[in-house]
């Protein structure tokens, strides 16, 4: 049996175990999750993938060049997640969702998340590797993206225009007060609720951010283990995240313009990729250094004061 073989196995092992013990035996919903318990679950996810990205390095034929491109594509979905957190509270707030459903929501639209990445990575490799212009085509949606996130104002969430949440409407009458579940029975017919039009906005969201995030990582490597192993490691305990971010908010203000470099940065390596090929070190040093510059920069340049009439 193969290195990456065993690998596999111990990745989907561990994964499951995780799964079980974020989602289903840490139930947020009987036991209140604070600011410290989040940050403390936070830390032991990100300590198993740093512990994983560890024995990459010793074990697998070429690790350190391996280990190299685990970590950056971890620091890049990871980061990218943070930033899409901030979405999902503003979805919450503006659907109005309880602290109590937020979890169940945020379970579901996790395990969702999943899928989808392991979808669209396996799809984006095998295009590329059957069709080699399409890295361009990522580098330039890559480049678009980090135009955007750096230059234009986030566009408002409005539920009544996003495609998924009109559909279900549609076809299934919606029950808005007081239930928490996505879905209940009145008079023996199905309705659809508030929380379960919050999932379809979350998971829709989610599939844009996908789209932007999963060419950057393939920009990183190539290896279907390497990107699916870093995304899943990335999402998971995104739940104990959501809720340590409500306390450090102040932390990430300028992350979306180090993460628009990022992208930036990848972009024109997908792009140059063809005539020069940028070693992962530097890949690995660019990312980590924006990382770290961008939150220093959230933590140390004070908010502008807003100028009163």
């Amino acid at each position: 049996m193969t290195t990456q073989l065993w690998y596999w196995i111990i990745f989907t092992v561990l994964v499951t175990i995780m799964l079980a013990i974020d989602l289903w035996f840490t139930d947020h919903r009987k036991t209140k999750l604070g600011i410290k318990r989040a940050l403390i679950w936070s830390a032991i996810w990100i300590g198993v993938a740093l512990l994983y990205n560890i024995s990459i390095y010793f074990k697998f034929p070429n690790g350190h060049i391996k280990a190299m491109e685990f970590l950056a594509a971890y620091l890049i979905e990871k980061s990218l997640s943070v930033d899409n957190l901030f979405v999902f509270i503003m979805i919450f707030t503006i659907m109005g969702i309880e602290d109590r459903d937020q979890p169940h929501i945020l379970k579901w639209g996790i395990l969702g998340a999943i899928a989808f990445r392991v979808i669209f990575i396996l799809a984006g490799v095998a295009l590329i590797q059957k069709f080699e212009f399409v890295i361009y085509i990522f580098g330039a949606i890559l480049l678009y993206t980090a135009y955007k996130m750096a230059f234009t104002e986030e566009k408002k969430i409005e539920p009544d225009k996003n495609f998924f949440v009109r559909l279900a409407s549609k076809f299934f009458p919606v029950k808005t007060n007081g239930v928490h579940k996505f879905f209940v029975k009145e008079n023996g017919k199905l309705h659809i609720t508030n929380l379960f039009l919050t999932l379809l906005l979350i998971e829709s969201t989610d599939i844009v951010f996908a789209i932007d995030s999963i060419p950057a990582v393939i920009a990183i490597s190539r290896d279907p283990f390497i990107v699916i192993t870093s995304n899943i490691f990335a999402i998971l305990g995104l739940r104990a995240l959501y809720f340590a971010l409500a306390g450090i908010m102040s932390l990430f203000r300028y992350l979306k313009y180090g993460i628009a470099f990022i992208l930036f940065f990848v972009g024109i390596k997908m792009l140059i990729s063809e005539f020069y090929h940028v070693p992962i070190y530097v890949s690995l040093t660019v990312i980590t250094v924006t990382i770290v510059v961008s939150i220093l920069a959230s933590k140390l340049i004070k908010e502008p004061e807003e100028k009163s009439n």
